[in-house]
């Protein structure tokens, strides 16, 4: 019997988990789980790389990251759940791995440069800012992950991780298979103010909100700027809450929607609240689960303590073969 290819992702534990995350990340991840050998970690060290002056919240928010995983479907008995940081041996592959990187893979970076231009707030000329990428790689070959499942503007951190990982196999001895990148579909999902959903701008609605605090967002949302008013026909082409009815409601109201928009027939007040109506439905069963686990919190101690030695295991196996092929 052939076994599962084995994939790894991971995500910072900053804060509850939003739809954005969800059609960006944890939908695929709930897929994958059922066809893969998947490893999904909270990754609390990267958390540092930009937020090290202020880490209180860190510990908190990876209860309500687990909670939130555990709530939209995934299992502790179809993937492998842990904490980066419980995984010490992280830290010393990131170390080796270090010593073999040059500088330059780092600096061209993309992701690297629009972030120092989009958080110019913040101090980021860190040694871990710039290495992030050496430890990210360090994350995924320490369990010989075949594939990372990443949207298309991630692939360059896949390819610094597969040049990383081609270095150590030619310097020292053939460790860690190269991994590939598994290309996700994220369906477009823009925040209650039509900018990309972020809890920085406070434009998020989260998995775990209330339907009354559903419906209130929702209202909020901004529709076609160019209707003004009721009798003016619109686009739903170019409006946010039509996009969400692509993802919430059936065809037989999208279909409604789309004509009454385009015809006039209809306000954006009655569409919103059809698709607050049917979001709601479907993140019923999602609220349903995060209550049975907010009233567990020792299962879910359980889980995470489960997931991070099966972890474990398989990283003190990668590093027996790293240090025989370093030879330290």
């Amino acid at each position: 019997m052939k076994s599962k290819k084995r994939i790894l992702s991971g995500m910072r534990p900053t804060g509850m988990l939003h739809l954005g995350n969800y059609h960006g990340a944890l939908a695929n991840w709930n897929n994958m789980q059922e066809e893969y050998d998947c490893f999904f970690f909270i990754a609390d060290w990267h958390a540092l790389t930009s937020d090290y002056e202020k880490t209180d919240h860190i510990h908190g928010s990876i209860q309500e990251m687990i909670i939130d995983w555990l709530s939209v479907g995934l299992s502790p008995e179809k993937c492998t759940m842990f904490i980066q940081s419980d995984i010490k041996e992280h830290a010393e592959l990131f170390l080796l791995l270090c010593m073999i990187t040059p500088t330059p893979w780092l600096e061209r970076n993309p992701t690297y440069k629009e972030q120092v231009t989009q958080l110019s707030n913040k101090d980021l000329s860190t040694f871990g800012f710039l290495g992030y990428p050496v430890l990210q790689a360090a994350d995924i070959i320490m369990y010989k992950a075949e594939g990372v499942p990443v949207g298309i503007d991630q692939v360059p951190h896949v390819e610094i991780t597969r040049e990383i990982a081609r270095r150590f196999n030619y310097l020292y001895d053939k460790v860690f298979p190269e991994p590939e990148a598994i290309l996700t579909p994220t369906p477009k999902i823009l925040g209650i103010d039509r900018r990309k959903m972020s809890k920085s701008y406070n434009n998020a609605i989260f998995l775990a909100d209330t339907p009354a605090d559903i419906e209130k967002k929702v209202l909020e949302m901004i529709t076609d700027p160019q209707r003004k008013r009721k009798k003016d026909p619109g686009d739903p082409n170019i409006c946010n809450v039509f996009d969400f009815h692509k993802l919430y409601s059936d065809d037989a109201l999208i279909k409604e929607m789309d004509s009454g928009c385009r015809n006039a027939d209809i306000g954006c007040v009655h569409c919103k609240k059809e698709m607050a109506k049917n979001l709601i439905s479907t993140l019923a069963p999602v609220h349903e689960k995060r209550q049975y686990y907010l009233d567990r919190p020792k299962e879910v101690n359980e889980i995470i303590q489960a997931g991070s030695e099966k972890a474990r295991i398989v990283a003190q196996e990668t590093m027996k073969q790293v240090r025989d092929a370093v030879k330290i």
